[in-house]
This record gives C-alpha cells, structure tokens and sequence, in this order.
C-alpha cells in the first residue's frame, strides 16, 4: 500500500502495528487490524509499505482487488491485495 503524504491529504504522522482503519472494497467499508510487514514496523506518509491485515468482518476479495484507506472520513492510503490468507 501507498500511505498518502500530508501534502496529498492524507496521513501527518506514521502508523505502526495494530492500527485500525477502515478498508474500503469497492463499496464496502470494514474494519481491518493491521501489522507493517518490514523491519521498521511502521509506515510513514509517502512510504510504500506491505501490511498484514485482518479484517473484523468477512468480505469477498480476491488477489488483485484494489481499496483505499480510510480514517475519519478522509482517504490516507491505497494498496492492492496480494495475497488472500484463510
């Protein structure tokens, strides 16, 4: 995923493991725990990093699916799904 600089609206401060954004699936928003898949363990605005989510509720995706990030009502990042874990 891409986290969006403060400059592109998004985030102003990193984010480190177990934080919880809404994942947004085409027209779907879900709750989703993440982990920063890297040595750094965090993500900071205009990092591309790989993350490890779970989502609180079941949703139908697929490897390739793209979302958005969203908090508070304002996108702060994109990704694509890369691997579907059961």
């Amino acid at each position: 995923m891409y986290v969006l600089k403060k400059e592109e609206g998004g985030c102003h401060t990193p984010f480190f493991d177990g934080y919880a954004p809404q994942f947004f699936f085409r027209t779907t928003n879900v709750t989703g725990k993440t982990v920063v898949v890297s040595n750094a363990h965090m993500a900071r605005p205009g990092d591309g990093v790989t993350l490890s989510v779970s989502l609180l509720q079941p949703v139908a995706i697929e490897t390739g699916d793209r979302f958005a990030i969203r908090e508070g009502g304002k996108t702060v990042g994109s990704g694509v799904v890369t691997k579907v874990l059961t």
